[in-house]
């Protein structure tokens, strides 16, 4: 008979499996239960668990980004709110507010689109995001508003500083040897059309990077879908109006220091509507580098307004309070980046909202993978 090395890895053969079956059958085998044959006590609880991970890896994966994400949250809700109060500033006539509005919105969306290509890797990555429009993907619509703020808001500052010097435009048309002056209601039309184009791309430029949060399976992230987009909006604009306090005479930032109370106020009050509606789900906000961010967010937030409230035309007192407000927006957005980081590396908050929704749908009566309630892992949105 033939023998092989692994013969000693081989399972017992089938005849001799059968006859140590009969045996323990027949009590001559050494295997015996313990318990007199009795099984265990169906009434015994079942101790709890820790929350441990496969080997001790991730239950969800903490997404890939770098800190370029986190930077460009900042910027494109700078730039947003920005061109926000440059469209106001047009339409009250504001020049000086309205330009430096404008040129802050565009430094701000260039900086935050190089921070998304640094994130890439390559920039002709951002390119092939263009190549398709897929609306259920916030991305892919993300892309096109970011390109269509761009261009809109580039044109408007450039129509803006071209109205604005009508003498030096058509003394720049005569050296280029083009034909006429260019009149001065045709720029105001142009001007007003991409002000307004501006103006429509600025609330989903700072509100599409909350959904692209919200969309992904870190579990912070995907439980803030309700407040997100409105806390990112609402510090956005808080962020435009600070800059605008800082690089803008009083004389003409009166109505930007109204702005500035009412969104710090919105964005402390989706803040704590979220905080109330997580629970102990939220707690990544209030551990660690998160939480000094989160808490720091919220201070300087009431410090800019209170700055906003009292600075009236000292320049010194409105540029205090409009740092404050960009810090605060900053600080915000690089919170929730880090506890949403924080939250998926702890299993606990990926498997403990799903026990709550499962034990939800057992108390009304409907099994996990029945209609009319939620899966366990399912957002139920």
């Amino acid at each position: 008979m033939s023998t092989s090395p692994f013969d000693n890895d081989r399972g017992m053969p089938r005849a001799d499996r059968a006859d140590r079956a009969g045996s323990e059958r027949s009590g001559g085998g050494r295997k015996r239960r313990r318990d007199g044959g009795r099984r265990g006590d169906p009434n015994a609880t079942v101790p709890d668990v820790e929350f441990t991970s496969y080997y001790g890896r991730n239950v969800v994966k903490p997404a890939p980004w770098t800190h370029e994400i986190a930077d460009y949250l900042f910027l494109g809700g700078l730039a947003a709110g920005s061109a926000l109060i440059g469209a106001g500033a047009s339409i009250t006539g504001r020049k000086r507010l309205r330009r430096r509005a404008r040129l802050s919105s565009l430094v701000a969306v260039g900086l935050g689109g190089n921070a998304l290509i640094a994130d890439l890797g390559r920039p002709e990555r951002f390119l092939n995001m263009m190549r398709t429009v897929k609306l259920t993907s916030p991305m892919s619509v993300g892309s096109w508003i970011l390109a269509g703020f761009s261009v809109t808001t580039g044109a408007a500052t450039a129509l803006g500083i071209l109205r604005d010097d009508l003498a030096f435009t058509n003394e720049l048309r005569e050296k280029l040897h083009l034909e006429g002056p260019v009149s001065s209601e045709l720029l105001k039309y142009a001007d007003g059309l991409m002000t307004g184009g501006s103006a429509f791309f600025s609330p989903p430029l700072a509100a599409y990077t909350a959904v692209l949060l919200a969309d992904t399976a870190t579990p912070l992230w995907h439980q803030s879908y309700r407040e997100l987009p409105f806390i990112f909006v609402s510090s956005g604009t808080a962020a435009g109006a600070g800059l605008a306090m800082i690089t803008t005479p009083t004389s003409e930032t009166g109505p930007v220091r109204q702005l500035a109370v009412v969104a710090g106020a919105a964005d402390l009050v989706a803040d704590k509507l979220l905080e109330r509606r997580l629970g102990e789900e939220g707690q990544p906000l209030h551990e660690g580098a998160a939480g000094k961010l989160h808490t720091a967010a919220k201070a300087l937030t009431m410090v800019g307004m209170a700055g906003a409230i009292v600075a009236g035309r000292s320049r010194a007192a409105n540029a205090v309070a409009g740092v404050a407000l960009l810090a605060g927006s900053a600080c915000i957005r690089y919170a929730f980046w880090k506890a949403g980081n924080a939250s998926a590396e702890d299993p606990i908050y990926t498997i403990r909202p799903q026990r709550r929704r499962a034990e939800a749908k057992r108390a009304k009566g409907l099994g996990v993978d029945q209609p009319g309630g939620e899966w366990p892992g399912h957002s139920g949105r």
